[in-house]
């Protein structure tokens, strides 16, 4: 912090702002746990997410979705190896084509998710909806958070506002709009890589199902 005279000749107080960012290398900073997934149907859920918001935004380069990977954000969680993964997770406005094992907040300009969905279980839900959810509201401020159950086929979503995360209505079909990805999240049953279970799909305004590649090509005879 300085002194500097104004015009006036009073001194003007003049603060420079530094950003503190680890002094851990990239290189050091784990990608994953190496833990497998609770099941087949939550790599294939992941996988679905990120193929739908990809094959959305086809032909633009400013967003980011990943998933099962971990995202560093702090020196004292870096130290304390207390590491993070959401499931699912979309950042945007930001370089959607550089390729990375990890998502390190320092080295994305400060960049936080913008939307974060978990996929519970009897393991983690009680995770998910206490510390993580508020690791999300008030570290991260997400601004969208959703949470799918797959023992009872229950989706609720959140929307960061004023105290904290507020409940996301449903619409009439029951979908949860999510203003981050400018579509709802709903419900669908049926099969995807080979696993017949009820999933997360995207709806656009129209309340058409997002495609996959799989549904585009059979829709298209090939």
């Amino acid at each position: 912090m300085a002194a500097a005279r104004s015009a006036g000749g009073n001194p003007r107080i003049e603060i420079e702002e530094r950003t503190l960012v680890p002094q851990v290398p990239a290189t050091l900073l784990p990608a994953e746990d190496g833990e497998p997934l609770e099941s087949p149907w939550h790599r294939a859920q992941i996988n679905l997410l990120i193929e739908l918001v990809q094959r959305h935004w086809r032909g633009r380069t400013d967003s980011f979705a990943g998933g099962n990977m971990f995202l560093h954000y702090s020196a004292r969680q870096a130290r304390d190896r207390d590491y993070k993964g959401p499931d699912f997770f979309v950042v945007r406005p930001t370089d959607g084509q550089r390729p990375r094992d990890a998502w390190i907040v320092w080295e994305e300009d400060g960049r936080y998710p913008n939307l974060i969905v978990e996929l519970l279980s009897p393991t983690t839900a009680e995770n998910d909806l206490g510390p993580k959810k508020v690791l999300y509201e008030r570290t991260f401020k997400t601004p969208e958070y959703f949470c799918l159950d797959r023992e009872t086929s229950k989706l609720q979503g959140w929307r960061l506002g004023e105290p904290g995360y507020l409940p996301v209505t449903p619409d009439r079909d029951g979908r949860l709009p999510s203003r981050e990805l400018e579509l709802s999240i709903g419900l669908w049953a049926g099969i995807y890589q080979n696993i017949s279970a009820t999933w997360a799909r995207l709806y656009d305004s129209a309340g058409t199902l997002v495609p996959t590649a799989e549904e585009r090509a059979a829709a298209a005879g090939v």
